[in-house]
């Protein structure tokens, strides 16, 4: 079976407001502490983390869905994963943010899992106010 990883996150603010810290340089870098370049259109390029990861937008929705190719620096060359945001609005008037990675090389699971955790998830709640 291919390798995966699946989070759902509940966090303060709308869908549009969690998109646009993904996919806005300066709100990524607000929230994260590093640079980004970001081109949130389909086959724009992204590089944050100062070019630790890198890759390509596939989907861009405002508002309810990001698809990224997805890489870290040190994967073999050619070597992409695919990272799915979807963003759905719950009746408290939050997001439910529903994270799928899949496609890397499984041995870097036990650096990815908890990377998106301290990377993205912890935060975003608290740049969201979460």
């Amino acid at each position: 079976m291919p390798a995966a990883i699946h989070h759902e996150i509940l966090l303060s603010g709308s869908p549009q407001q969690v998109y646009e810290a993904l996919t806005d340089p300066e709100r990524f870098a607000a929230f994260t502490g590093a640079a980004a370049e970001i081109d949130p259109v389909p086959g724009g390029a992204f590089a944050c983390f100062g070019g630790l990861i890198t890759g390509r937008t596939i989907e861009a929705i405002p508002g309810s869905r990001l698809v990224q190719a997805w890489r870290v620096f040190n994967w073999d060359e050619g070597v992409f994963s695919i990272a799915r945001f979807e963003l759905v609005a719950t009746d408290e008037g939050k997001t439910r943010l529903v994270f799928d990675h899949t496609g890397f090389p499984e041995e870097h699971r036990g650096h990815l899992d908890p990377g998106w955790h301290h990377k993205y998830w912890d935060p975003l709640k608290k740049y969201l106010g979460a």
